[in-house]
């Protein structure tokens, strides 16, 4: 099967690792990475994200081992509107998480007046930090969390 995701990945932490790994069982991996364009305009809050270069750098590095370890191909696509490549053909299958759902809904919809089959939605769940809220890329570059998760010593009380 022919799988596709997408997202700004910047950086990387155990929930994108969660979609990384799910998408590798179910087949090769097409991810699309947002343009240094668009990756401010589909963030929550203003902050600052890496150029395309560092992060599709930093995501190829995540991947290998993903790809390696199922014996998948992969490929690492920019991404210039938040439909992206989803709507393209040859896909199958669509990994979201549980707040991209509606956009992966957008994407069949698109499909379908393109006159090509639905995508299957697989929805990921978020991964949950040791406080139980969520892990985010927002909240590790605030410095709440570190990428697996773990409360930064400022927040925890720790030193």
């Amino acid at each position: 099967m022919d799988v596709a995701l997408g997202g700004t990945f910047d950086p990387v932490h155990d929930g994108h690792r969660a979609l990384f790994e799910r998408a590798f069982e179910l087949g090769d991996v097409t991810v699309g990475l947002t343009s240094d364009d668009l990756a401010p305009k589909t963030r929550n809050e203003d902050r600052n994200v890496r150029s395309f270069a560092k992060r599709k750098a930093d995501l190829e590095a995540e991947l290998r081992p993903f790809a390696d370890q199922k014996d998948r191909e992969f490929d690492v696509r920019k991404l210039t509107e938040p439909t992206g490549i989803a709507t393209e053909e040859k896909f199958d299958v669509l990994i979201v998480s549980p707040e991209t759902k509606h956009g992966g809904e957008r994407i069949n919809e698109i499909r379908e007046e393109q006159g090509f089959d639905s995508l299957e939605i697989v929805v990921v769940p978020h991964v949950e930090a040791e406080d139980g809220d969520i892990i985010s890329s927002t909240r590790i570059v605030k410095g709440e969390i570190d990428e697996h998760g773990n409360l930064t010593p400022a927040q925890s009380g720790r030193d």
